[in-house]
């Protein structure tokens, strides 16, 4: 039998064939048209309604127990869709654990805009989770250092306490931040903005690891968390879950935000126009709210006499029979049956569809009723 040669010819000729027949195919199969997402400074600005003010620096959370919820999020398989948070780093967590397609942050301080504009810039600047703490505490890391990659939440920690603060690393990144929100993100500082993240950055600066939720009614409550154990803090299990946990989660959000799907917006949840946007594009994507973390927020729409338009704006969203609400719930001296010793904040979940059922028949009278009538109960009878 005479063997064939294949030249290179032939091979060139052969895949110039194939490639043709791929574009063929190609032209017959039926064009979706899929919306399009305006560009990301775009999309902040048609979605955002006016700021308003809120009596605190939000900087970092207040709620140390936020990861307790976790272990049902994962008995309960939510994954995908539509996040939907408040305030400042946790929702990160909840975004790696979620996995979303897409993010929104609705807060009604334009400084945590801001914020999340400075936190962006910094995830697109870090190569990893050790480097984003670094940049964010300005304080540099240690050069002999070789395995940033697998180092502990712990480890870490333990390095950034021994690193003292380094006025033109921070100096140095604060340009690159404003760089980047010009540039790359496309968005216009106003000369009274570039205060604002001057501020928010700077007390990152000042206090690292020391830094921790400020009221302007009051002084600074003491048991408010640290950042520092808010990094260390565990799920209900004793494992610690925090998006700077592992580096696989820290660069989930990275890619997250280097694609433009974490969204800050400035808006009233009880306002007339951005918890419905955020609605209208999430159903001209198809897609459903598969959690919506509401923080405390609740309490002050009800202490203000706007919780029904809260609830009119949630039934807006588009969702289904798991899409969940993440809740923070404040006792005032009356203990929650999930209240866990030692925190102040319980973390509650409860199915959206649920909460509207109950508001419309009336039962949501006082903010009491919000936290006891229905939740989804996080706890065995006991933990091994």
């Amino acid at each position: 039998m005479m063997e064939r040669r294949i030249t290179r010819s032939t091979v060139i000729r052969a895949l110039l064939t194939l490639s043709v027949l791929a574009a063929l195919l190609w032209s017959c199969v039926p064009k979706v048209n899929l919306p399009q997402s305006p560009p990301f400074a775009q999309l902040i600005a048609e979605l955002s309604e006016e700021g308003g003010y809120f009596p605190s620096d939000n900087l970092v959370s207040n709620e140390l127990g936020y990861q307790k919820v976790l272990n049902k999020l994962d008995e309960l398989n939510l994954h995908g869709g539509v996040y939907i948070g408040v305030g400042p780093e946790q929702n990160f967590t909840y975004i790696a654990q979620i996995r979303p397609v897409r993010a929104f942050i609705l807060d009604i301080r334009r400084d945590n805009l801001l914020q999340h504009l400075l936190f962006k810039a910094l995830f697109i600047m870090a190569r990893h989770r050790a480097e984003y703490l670094s940049l964010l505490l300005s304080r540099p890391l240690p050069r002999e250092h070789r395995r940033w990659e697998q180092i502990s939440i712990d480890e870490l920690v333990e390095v950034m306490d021994g690193l003292p603060p380094d006025r033109l690393y921070y100096q140095a990144n604060l340009r690159r931040v404003y760089e980047l929100i010009a540039h790359r993100f496309r968005f216009d500082l106003t000369p009274d903005d570039q205060n604002r993240i001057d501020f928010i950055y700077s007390n990152f600066y000042r206090s690292g690891l020391d830094l921790r939720y400020q009221s302007h009614l009051r002084r600074s409550w003491r048991w408010f968390p640290t950042l520092r154990q808010l990094l260390v803090e565990t799920d209900l299990y004793g494992r610690q879950r925090s998006f700077l946990a592992s580096e696989e989660a820290f660069q989930f959000v990275k890619r997250l935000q280097e694609r433009n799907l974490i969204i800050p917006v400035t808006g009233d949840f009880a306002g007339p126009k951005a918890l419905r946007a955020i609605g209208d594009h999430v159903r001209r994507w198809g897609e459903q709210v598969s959690a919506f973390y509401t923080s405390n927020v609740e309490f002050y729409l009800l202490q203000q006499g706007r919780f029904s338009a809260f609830v009119e704006n949630v039934k807006s969203l588009p969702r289904d029979e798991h899409s969940l609400i993440i809740r923070a719930y404040v006792g005032f001296g009356h203990r929650h049956p999930e209240a866990l010793p030692g925190y102040f904040i319980t973390t509650l979940l409860q199915r959206m569809d649920r909460f509207v059922q109950i508001y419309e028949a009336g039962e949501y009278r006082t903010y009491f009723d919000l936290g006891l009538l229905d939740y989804i109960r996080l706890r065995p009878a006991r933990i091994p």
